[in-house]
């Protein structure tokens, strides 16, 4: 039997504080990420703001992705965390944006809850990677 381990996938500008906590994980064919949060990896902060957290949130999935040999068309589940559910209005905005055909988005489910450290949107994925994306 074959034992795969996981191997780490970053997001440059992208941390976890000081935690030990990679962005995400691809063993095989299949990534796992972290919370992805809504900070700017141009300088590792978070806006204040839902509408550019929610940008952010988005432009880091597409990031991981692209750095574990991925695309966004090989997500095939999401965990989005609101801080409110005032919130969901701009995440579906951004959810549009990325899955426009309604025949071909992944599952998602959204909870609404407090999120810690000013972060009002989070989300969580899993893909599997396609063929064509390695």
């Amino acid at each position: 039997m074959t034992t795969r381990r996981p191997r780490s996938i970053e997001v440059d500008g992208i941390t976890h504080g000081n935690a030990p906590i990679p962005m995400g994980a691809r063993v095989g064919n299949t990534i796992y990420s972290s919370g992805i949060m809504g900070r700017d990896p141009a300088n590792d902060t978070l806006p204040g703001d839902a509408a550019t957290q929610a940008k952010f949130v988005f432009q880091n999935l597409r990031t991981l992705l692209r750095n574990g040999g991925a695309s966004l068309d090989d997500v095939v589940h999401v965990k989005a965390y609101i801080q409110n559910n005032s919130l969901r209005e701009l995440l579906n905005a951004e959810w549009l944006a990325c899955f426009p055909d309604p025949h071909d988005r992944p599952a998602r489910h959204t909870m609404v809850m407090d999120l810690p450290m000013g972060m009002l949107i989070q989300i969580e994925i899993v893909a599997v990677v396609s063929d064509s994306s390695r």
